[in-house]
């Protein structure tokens, strides 16, 4: 996904060259009908019978029809970033509809038609492995991704029809899940079957980000008259958690474990002796999420006991209000070691992958052990919304942290890397963290964060509060970067946080020439340390060396993940102000 590993990647790809093609080979016959039907004139009726009753069933629990028509599309579409795709939405035949009277929910009704059209292709070409060939990674990535799509775009809808909270968070996330796709498929080598998912993606991307916009000028026609919640004077905190962290889950992370006096229940135990009910922390996640339709409904608590466990561990979308809760970090370790070098994309080499929402982990240690050589390699990756992660520690190398998508939290973590350690695209706010840049490989560059924010109406991005960042002892001489644009409306904010002598005068790197100095959004507020002077900082259009207090205050855990237009006047419950 990112540069410093590419001609690893080229190489890893020649060593496997003879046992590619014969897959290859076996892999263009398994998709062949599949590519035929993307055929211009095979297109629209592919569309209109791939998964039509996944979309009817998700149309059916919002309860709204389709709008009626009108004759004002163009002048709607000239407020989004794509008129033309929006007026393909809003007037399609299949909608039925010009889209005027709600033209909202007239572009996520069409996006989720072209979302399901999508996966059901990207299904197919997954399903050859069943017949003896392996699909390329990138299109497995992208079955799940545009499920999750799909799920989200449902989501949104329905929460706009309730006038409920979480409408741009969903829509940003299904927005990245489409990145992510792309990203992931531009790692696998050229094929009929890769061409086909991304011709789609393209458009997609362009469908979701009108839905996006729709409902944030819609937002902000709403809010224009009585502004937004105050930024100034914060509440007391009740407790050091967000407030949409429940009583009970807050005192699950604030017990010394999930059997403390407290008489807190556990649904599963992980010990690796046979103590527990499970010996794997896979089987006690399965186990505990089958009790619950689609895994939903109550917390389901796991403690993993103290040991070594070697797996890849994974929390699907469908298995929500999951806690992983061990023993304290160094003592219940998650080890794994998938990496770009060994042929995974970078969204499949995380040793913990946890997409389903109200994600919580406590206690542990997880770990990539791919070393810094293989290029990415996650430890942990999140795209579960309204997601903590509290006194774990993470750590790899390049891509330790992927904070995938959605809103997420962060508190009293060690997170340890080398090229953009903590990346991705959600809402998320890291604070009391212990944040270590380690020795990278020779030619590569330490990089703290890489953000990869795509559309400027996402809500997403990096706010580091009250933490340290500091070199590792065997880092040496190299400079340390507070971040770069992976993307190009790229948005990192430092506050009040420590920055040792490591740090670079300049702060932060380019990705590549000028791409995104414009449109990036880099800020620090009320820093210290060594490394924390701002005289020399890089003068790019989007870096804010001294960000006011007000706008510092936007990234706090009460403004930024939480958000005024869906949690309104609830305020913070971590910490009062800056």
């Amino acid at each position: 996904m990112r540069d410093f590993h590419c001609v690893l990647q080229q190489e890893h790809r020649q060593e496997r060259g003879e046992m590619r093609r014969l897959e290859v080979l076996a892999w263009s016959c398994a998709i062949a009908t599949v590519v035929l039907a993307l055929a211009p004139g095979v297109a629209a009726a592919s569309e209109a019978t791939h998964d039509v009753d996944d979309v009817s069933l998700a149309v059916s629990r919002i309860g709204t029809a389709a709008p009626s028509p009108t004759s004002n599309v163009t002048a709607i579409c000239l407020s989004t970033p794509y008129p033309s795709a929006c007026e393909t939405a809003l007037s399609s035949p299949a909608q039925g509809s010009s889209g005027t009277d709600d033209p909202f929910a007239t572009s996520v009704h069409y996006a989720m038609a072209r979302v399901a059209s999508a996966r059901a292709v990207a299904r197919n070409l997954s399903a050859a492995h069943l017949r003896g060939a392996r699909p390329p990674p990138g299109v497995q990535d992208c079955a799940e991704l545009l499920d999750i799509s799909l799920d989200q775009l449902g989501d949104a809808l329905a929460a706009a029809a309730r006038d409920a909270d979480g409408v741009t968070t969903w829509l940003s996330a299904a927005l990245t899940n489409q990145a992510t796709c792309d990203d992931s498929l531009a790692a696998d080598p050229d094929s009929a079957g890769r061409g086909a998912i991304r011709a789609r993606l393209s458009a997609l991307t362009q469908f979701i980000a009108t839905a996006l916009a729709l409902h944030v000028n819609k937002s902000k026609a709403h809010h224009s008259g009585g502004g937004s919640p105050s930024s100034g004077s914060l509440p007391t905190p009740a407790s050091p958690f967000p407030s949409w962290v429940t009583q009970q889950d807050r005192k699950l992370l604030e017990s010394s474990h999930a059997g403390a006096s407290g008489g807190l229940a556990v649904d599963a135990v992980v010990a690796l002796d046979g103590s527990g009910t499970h010996r794997t922390i896979n089987e006690a996640i399965a186990a505990v999420t089958t009790t619950a339709a689609n895994g939903g409904g109550a917390r389901k608590v796991i403690h993993v006991k103290a040991g070594r466990y070697e797996e890849s561990v994974t929390v699907s979308s469908k298995q929500k209000n999951v806690m992983l809760m061990g023993d304290g970090k160094g003592k219940s370790v998650i080890v794994g070691h998938k990496s770009a070098g060994e042929g995974y994309t970078t969204y499949a080499s995380a040793t913990v992958a946890a997409m389903g929402s109200g994600f919580i982990a406590k206690g542990l240690t997880i770990v990539n052990s791919a070393g810094p050589g293989k290029g990415q390699a996650v430890a942990l990756r999140v795209g579960g919304d309204l997601s903590v992660v509290y006194q774990c520690a993470i750590q790899a190398y390049q891509d330790t942290l992927y904070v995938h998508s959605g809103r997420q939290f962060y508190a009293d973590d060690d997170i340890a890397g080398t090229v953009d350690f903590i990346f991705g695209n959600a809402a998320v706010v890291l604070q009391s963290c212990d944040i270590q840049a380690r020795r990278p490989s020779p030619g590569q560059k330490d990089t703290v964060t890489a953000q990869g924010r795509t559309d400027p109406n996402q809500n997403s991005g990096i706010s580091i509060h009250r933490c340290r960042i500091t070199g590792a002892p065997d880092l040496g001489g190299t400079p340390v970067y507070l971040g770069r644009p992976w993307q190009r409306y790229s948005r990192t904010v430092v506050m009040e946080s420590f920055l040792d002598r490591s740090v670079s005068p300049a702060g932060w790197l380019e990705w590549s020439g000028q791409f995104a100095l414009s449109t990036l959004y880099y800020g620090e507020y009320g820093n210290t340390g060594p490394g924390a002077g701002t005289s020399r900082r890089v003068t790019w259009t989007g870096v804010h060396t001294s960000l006011s207090k007000s706008d510092a205050a936007r990234f706090t855990v009460a403004e930024f993940i939480l958000g005024d237009e869906w949690l309104g006047g609830t305020g913070v419950n971590y910490i009062s102000g800056l």
